[in-house]
């Protein structure tokens, strides 16, 4: 009998409790198991029962006692993972629930980095929307660090991003969708746009608009100059808030450098204007980002569909829709 159908779990053995899933939480979040017992309406004695027990059935210690406090061991931060991620599935299973009572199909949370937010999600959205007008869509636009922390913590069911050397990939099942050219941006009228046969001679000298130091694009813009035997511009402004970048490239002559994706969507709405040069750096690809230690709930399954539908149409990509019908 497999593993998911085995009905002698330990967990079943010691009889485990939600209180004790809620108290490991609670415990990680206030450094206290007094402080935490009263977050949970119970008392001290109750709360240090409720550990014990856990304790004893797994037979490790959760909890180091401080003088000031209890700080989480090895085994206890590897139950606290887990204790979140249980309680989020128990979250997620009453709110599809509600859902269904209330008439609607569902809700997905949805994460992606700036690019594919722009070019991949408004049509997949709008395909999802056509067919299912009534199941509710939560979408967050952030960098790839933080949409994966959330996905670790449940907050999301499917991130299109980038993983990283850094990142787990133990939980998690990747299916790359395209690299991600980049290009260099300016305010409409910028003389550099005129230049024939621009080189990246021509924008050493510029003031440019950057990534932090320490990301990906920062690395790759200031390589492509070194190897072209240049100095990497010094005339910098560090952001990567588009909405800053645009309003300054208007007030100035600032360059700036971004997925190339994005750089055409503001072109197109005459906030900038892509100079005339190919820059020799690339993103790495970006990809659908899913767990496979969960399964995917019904909308979850309906967005993931109509994702893959689109980066079909947009970047050519062939994907596997098996289990997804």
């Amino acid at each position: 009998m497999s593993s998911s159908t085995n009905y002698t779990h330990w967990f079943i053995r010691a009889r485990l409790k939600t209180r004790q899933l809620l108290l490991l939480v609670a415990m990680e979040e206030e450094g206290n198991i007094n402080r935490a017992a009263q977050v949970l309406n119970m008392t001290q004695p109750a709360a240090s029962k409720l550990l014990k027990e856990l304790e004893d059935m797994l037979e490790v210690q959760l909890f180091d006692r401080l003088p000031r406090g209890m700080r989480p061991t090895w085994y206890g931060e590897t139950m606290i993972r887990h204790a979140r991620m249980a309680l989020a599935n128990l979250s997620q299973a009453h709110d599809e629930i509600e859902a269904l009572k209330a008439g609607r199909y569902g809700q997905v949370s949805v994460g992606a980095i700036t690019s594919p937010g722009m070019s991949l999600l408004p049509p997949a959205v709008a395909l999802v929307k056509e067919e299912h007008p009534s199941l509710r869509i939560s979408l967050q636009i952030e960098t790839s660090d933080v949409l994966m922390e959330r996905l670790q913590q449940g907050k999301l069911e499917m991130v299109i991003g980038r993983l990283f050397e850094r990142h787990d990939k133990s939980d998690l099942r990747y299916e790359a969708l395209v690299e991600e050219p980049v290009s260099a941006v300016g305010r409409p009228g910028h003389p550099l746009l005129n230049v024939q046969r621009l080189t990246l001679r021509d924008l050493v000298g510029a003031g440019w608009i950057v990534p932090a130091a320490g990301s990906v694009l920062r690395h790759r813009f200031e390589l492509m100059f070194q190897e072209e035997g240049l100095d990497a511009p010094v005339n910098l402004v560090e952001t990567s808030a588009l909405l800053f970048m645009t309003k300054m490239m208007q007030q100035s002559d600032l360059l700036a450098v971004v997925a190339t994706d994005v750089a055409r969507y503001y072109a197109e709405h005459g906030l900038c204007a892509v100079l005339p040069i190919q820059l020799p750096c690339k993103m790495d690809a970006f990809g659908l980002i899913t767990r496979t230690d969960r399964l995917l709930s019904p909308a979850a399954k309906v967005m993931l569909r109509a994702l893959k539908s689109t980066a079909l149409a947009i970047y050519g990509t062939q994907f596997d829709l098996t289990g997804l019908e």
